[in-house]
């Protein structure tokens, strides 16, 4: 008896139960952007937009980049907002006197005038200035030193317009913006061996990167399931390790993709990862691979050999390719994950590491010693960690990408050794299961800084990048897969820790995930499927 009473007190007090209200877990915010800027005020007194009373006026220079990112959010403030989808008696309706009694209504924005210092630069690059101020008010400001900045301006200026509750018209607060990345290199790997991704979603990719304020798609372009780069002086290549023969990327796919990338302030690396994950190359080139022994019999191919002539020439006569190509003068080499037992278990090579005296990892050493130099001489290379933990000697220009385990003595390791790095660790977006917010709090500074104390290291960490790996994503989900989690990379690179001092352990602030819901929306509405962020909730399109 005393336990049935015991059961309807608790039933009475809610105890156990789990209360649900109607409506979405985390409301989206109005008119807020993403990544967080440095440095906004925003005023309570708000403007309505009017798409046939408004222009832009160039103060500055002015060049092709500039033009078509005009073009671009004019067309996404106008049309990808919501506000097109309202019926047009009932936005004259709300014209019509609705803000008489509004203290906070500060009539239109009428104008955005853009001033851009300094000429413009051909391509994106490492470091570039990305610096912007934006003031707006009924004529609205935007200037940089920078074709970069202000492209990274006109992006902002185009997510803190936002709809009325009645959703009759487009309204925007007036705000002062100061902005600039705390990090130069802001990536996203995307990995088009395992599956290949249509040059179509690559591109809707590098929207998604321009709505996040990334600057750096590395194109894992080929692995060991296949080779879909399509080669004008190795054919075979493509012919014989492609999935298909309409899954390739030709020369003027390649450069579709750099010239929408130039657009958007993106650049474009390449990445053919070589000793291993190489198995594609060896279908039309196996002279060029490790046979692999167990018990004295081949039981199948491995690495590239790297006491093979044949090995380098293939290697030299592609990267002369692929580099007149892509303009980019970062060049990611790869040299992770080698299957070191291969080359040990072969006889040939176990002879020439006892003629030479060299142990296997030296092995590797001694092919990425000999593979970087064939590389264009102006060209900055990026090596997976294992180069550096292999000690090959390496310029102090090249990048090293942190990816494994222990990532903070790594980075301690590769900092005080006097080399920069990207960071990507904890970044790896093919981890099934996890949430943008398991993303968020990774600063690689702050962790160098918390063991160390020492901030002359901190600049040696120059970015970092989310990584797609390709296993479990193709074109179906890719973009689902990808989308919100690395925008929570993206504001952690581009803002840094603006929100204090924080650890892995802590709670979000409750505004960053209704930050994150009204950003996914507006992914959503430009066209990016990214999948809901937190739980029960609704975008308007």
């Amino acid at each position: 008896m005393l336990q049935l009473l015991l059961s309807f007190t608790c039933i009475a007090l809610g105890v156990g139960m789990s209360i649900v209200n109607p409506g979405p877990k985390f409301p989206p915010t109005k008119g807020e952007v993403w990544p967080k800027p440095q440095e906004e005020t925003k005023e309570a007194a708000y403007l309505t937009f009017n798409p046939s009373h408004f222009t832009v006026k160039l103060l500055g220079e002015n060049c092709t980049i500039l033009a078509n990112a005009i073009q671009r959010y004019s067309y996404i403030i106008k049309n990808k907002s919501g506000l097109h989808r309202q019926r047009p008696h009932e936005r004259r309706k709300r014209r019509n006197g609705a803000h008489r009694h509004d203290e906070n209504y500060e009539g239109a924005v009428e104008e955005l005038q853009i001033d851009l210092t300094a000429p413009c630069e051909d391509y994106p690059h490492f470091e570039m200035n990305e610096e912007y101020k934006l003031n707006v008010s009924t004529i609205s400001a935007l200037s940089s030193p920078s074709i970069w900045g202000i492209v990274r301006g006109l992006e902002t200026f185009s997510q803190l317009f936002y709809l009325s509750d009645d959703r009759n018209e487009l309204r925007v607060n007036k705000t002062r913006i100061n902005d600039f990345p705390q990090y130069s290199h802001r990536g996203l790997l995307l990995d088009t061996s395992r599956h290949y991704i249509s040059v179509s979603n690559i591109l809707k990719t590098l929207d998604a990167m321009a709505y996040n304020k990334m600057n750096v798609f590395h194109w894992h372009i080929v692995d060991d399931q296949s080779f879909p780069y399509q080669s004008e002086r190795f054919p075979e290549l493509s012919q014989q390790g492609a999935y298909d023969s309409s899954m390739v990327y030709t020369k003027e796919d390649i450069q579709r993709v750099i010239e929408y990338a130039r657009d958007r302030g993106i650049r474009v690396i390449p990445e053919f990862d070589v000793p291993g994950h190489t198995r594609s190359w060896g279908n039309a080139y196996p002279s060029v691979l490790t046979e692999c022994y167990r018990q004295d019999k081949v039981v199948g191919l491995g690495p590239m050999d790297p006491t093979k002539n044949i090995t380098y020439k293939l290697l030299r006569d592609l990267f002369q390719e692929v580099q007149t190509w892509f303009p980019e003068k970062y060049f990611h080499i790869g040299g992770d994950e080698v299957e070191l037992d291969c080359w040990r278990s072969n006889p040939e090579l176990r002879e020439y590491m006892d003629k030479h005296n060299l142990t296997v990892p030296e092995l590797h050493a001694l092919f990425m010693q000999n593979a970087i130099p064939l590389l264009a001489n102006d060209s900055e290379v990026v090596v997976w960690q294992e180069v550096f933990d292999e000690r090959v000697p390496l310029s102090k220009d090249t990048l090293i990408q942190v990816w494994k385990g222990s990532w903070i003595s790594e980075m301690v390791t590769v900092l005080t050794a006097g080399h920069r790095l990207i960071f990507s660790s904890t970044w790896y977006l093919d981890a099934l299961g996890s949430n943008w917010p398991d993303y968020y709090w990774a600063d690689p500074r702050q962790m160098v800084y918390d063991v160390t104390s020492n901030r002359t290291l901190l600049n040696g960490v120059v970015g970092g990048e989310a990584c797609m790996w390709g296993e479990m994503v193709d074109d179906r989900n890719v973009q689902s897969r990808v989308w919100p989690r690395a925008s929570a990379v993206a504001e952690r690179l581009w803002s840094a820790n603006t929100l204090g001092r924080r650890s892995f352990f802590d709670t979000l602030p409750s505004e960053v995930y209704h930050r994150m819901e009204e950003h996914t929306c507006r992914m959503i509405r430009r066209g990016v499927d990214a999948q809901p962020p937190t739980g029960p909730g609704f975008c308007i399109p």
